[in-house]
């Protein structure tokens, strides 16, 4: 049995040794990874190293982290556009505001950057200026 893969399996290396320079490269261009994952701060594919952010919008932080709580007030989050709901904590001012989004609400749904872990603390106040706006 050994024999027999021994033989049969002789031929096949025999030809991958033999591949043309193009073949080789075709096989290589068909057998690379698909994706890479790049890590802040580290060169990736070549390029330049990653910024730590890239200045998103408030609208951008909202639609990426905030809006699967805020659109539909989910988990006691005061829905964008309900006045009723924001009048009391627009109340309290703008830097509580700030600190609830960037640091949470302890007791409640409210988790530290709405889970949004690369988002600055500028783009934090940016989406909670993008949140009041649109609830005054």
């Amino acid at each position: 049995m050994r024999l027999f893969l021994i033989l049969l399996l002789t031929p096949m290396v025999a030809m991958a040794l033999n591949l043309t320079d193009q073949q080789r490269a075709d096989i290589e261009s068909r057998i690379q990874p698909f994706s890479e994952v790049c890590v802040q701060g580290e060169a990736c594919g070549g390029g330049e190293a990653m910024a730590a952010s890239a200045g998103r919008s408030g609208e951008d932080v909202y639609n990426g982290a905030c809006m699967a709580c805020h659109a539909a007030g989910i988990a006691g989050a005061p829905a964008v556009g309900d006045q009723v709901a924001w009048a009391d904590r627009i109340g309290k001012g703008m830097d509580a505001l700030y600190d609830s989004g960037i640091n949470g609400v302890a007791g409640t749904g409210m988790i530290a950057r709405g889970g949004c872990a690369d988002c600055s603390d500028d783009e934090i106040r940016a989406a909670v200026d993008f949140m009041v706006d649109g609830s005054r």
